[in-house]
């Protein structure tokens, strides 16, 4: 890890902070691969359920860095994509924590995270057509799967800016919350989630994921393996020892 990415882990939580607040939080090459280095090492820690992702001082992140791009500095991870993140997101799950800008990669960055806070100020965009660019990193095509079709095409030919408000209103951003909240806010949704039993949490998140085109008959078929791992585990033990005994489970993970 870098000082341009910090990683702070507590109560099951880890927050992972792009800390370029001069830049709006540009993500450049050592952001990148700070990132990936952050979830290389937090996928295997037993004592970290959920991610927070955020953005140091009053921006999630502006996007690619553009000084670095014209310099030869690609922000992009081989099998972890742009910003370590969109080409692979966690099996865990991961909250974007959004104030200020969230344009273009830094938009895309949020695309690739579970749930979405956000702040009533925060903007949201995909700018790369106005730059002659184009959205490679995962926003064209996620967006049309979060959004109706003909919003996501309006956000993604225009380049303009959209309130938190208005894709709260939409589905995509889960909670709006005052300017300054939003890591506040996406902290105590991490840690609701966090409670819960981890096997049960991850085998959830990639369900949700794998099931997206399976077909009506397929479904049951195809869930069997992870239901049964899960059912079988120690933690699904625990957790039916717990209610019986009216106390608060413990898991392993296991």
């Amino acid at each position: 890890m870098s000082d341009e990415v910090l990683v702070e882990v507590d109560g099951g939580v880890a927050v992972i902070t792009i800390n370029r607040p001069k830049s709006k939080n540009a993500i450049n090459g050592e952001v990148a691969r700070g990132i990936a280095a952050a979830l290389d090492e937090l996928e295997e820690r037993k004592d970290v359920a959920v991610y927070v992702l955020t953005g140091a001082g009053d921006s999630f992140s502006a996007g690619m860095d553009l000084k670095g791009f014209l310099s030869g500095d690609f922000p992009h991870v081989p099998g972890r994509g742009f910003g370590g993140l969109v080409e692979a997101p966690p099996k865990k799950p991961i909250i974007a924590a959004v104030e200020g800008y969230a344009l273009a990669g830094g938009f895309e960055l949020a695309l690739s995270c579970d749930l979405i806070v956000a702040s009533d100020t925060a903007k949201f965009g995909l700018p790369e057509p106005t730059r002659g660019l184009i959205a490679g990193a995962g926003g064209i095509p996620r967006l049309p799967r979060r959004l109706p079709y003909h919003v996501a095409l309006e956000v993604a030919l225009t380049g303009d800016h959209y309130p938190a408000a208005r894709l709260h209103e939409l589905g995509l951003v889960n909670r709006v919350t005052a300017a300054g909240e939003a890591l506040a806010t996406a902290l105590e949704l991490a840690r609701r989630i966090a409670r819960n039993a981890p096997l049960a949490v991850a085998a959830t998140k990639r369900l949700m994921i794998e099931s997206a085109d399976w077909s009506l008959d397929q479904i049951f078929a195809r869930q069997a393996a992870t239901v049964d791992e899960v059912f079988n585990s120690k933690d699904a033990k625990e957790g039916a020892a717990a209610f019986a005994e009216k106390r608060a489970p413990v898991w392993k993970g296991e």
